[in-house]
């Protein structure tokens, strides 16, 4: 189990953190923090293998404070500043991460940890993240992993898994609610897809495991800031 330290100033981002980590096996929150100070002590506790670390904080920034460490754990930058990059790079981080930090480039960054640390990667969502759904009299039991996108059928929806396919009882705004936005984004008027499952993009179309999907001009700009991030 890989313990992480979340450092950053601002309670928003610490939770953005919380809820990509939860998706990740082998993966758990030890401890965060607000400053650089309350760092340092949490880091004297207990032992730490990953911390995610906001550079612009009060009191002590986040790259100085890393300077004072003799032997920091391994070092995600999180933060809204491009300019600081070769310097992070300079301190041997594992990646730097820009703020909003999308659950794709998020992925990425754990992908790296795992490389640096030559620990054999964890399933990225957990198998225990799933819902059910009603399909003729029968609640079938649906893992988020599983699924690649869902089309409208106005009243109805039809969910397209890795193996199969269900036409489920209920429009896609009411299933939109049941998905956890971490996961899954809606694109179009018709569909929603797994983020995970996206394999290319266009200013017009998103691939999820290389079937095009229609981006909506109302949906489009969010989805495209979403993948830049």
């Amino acid at each position: 189990m890989t313990k992480c330290l979340l450092v950053d100033d601002e309670p928003p981002a610490i939770d953005l953190l919380k809820k990509h980590l939860s998706l990740f096996n082998g993966m758990e929150v030890a401890a965060n923090s607000f400053n650089a100070m309350q760092a340092l002590d949490i880091l004297r506790e207990q032992p730490i293998d990953l911390m995610f670390l906001d550079i612009q904080m009060p009191m002590l920034s986040g790259f100085d404070f890393l300077k004072t460490l003799q032997k920091p754990p391994k070092v995600i930058v999180t933060t809204a500043y491009r300019k600081y990059a070769s310097e992070g790079y300079d301190l041997d981080v594992v990646d730097y991460l820009l703020k909003p930090i999308s659950l794709q480039r998020f992925t990425k960054a754990i992908d790296r940890y795992y490389s640096r640390t030559n620990i054999a990667s964890e399933p990225r969502i957990s198998s225990s993240d799933f819902f059910y759904v009603n399909v003729n009299k029968k609640n079938i039991k649906i893992p988020y992993q599983d699924i690649v996108f869902i089309e409208s059928l106005k009243d109805y929806t039809r969910m397209h898994l890795v193996d199969r396919k269900f036409i489920v009882k209920g429009n896609i705004g009411k299933m939109e609610q049941q998905l956890p936005t971490a996961l899954f984004k809606r694109v179009h008027r018709s569909y929603i897809i797994s983020l995970q499952r996206i394999t290319a993009y266009t200013q017009h179309d998103v691939e999820v495991d290389n079937i095009e999907i229609p981006l909506g001009a109302s949906y489009k700009m969010d989805l495209l800031t979403l993948l830049n991030s």
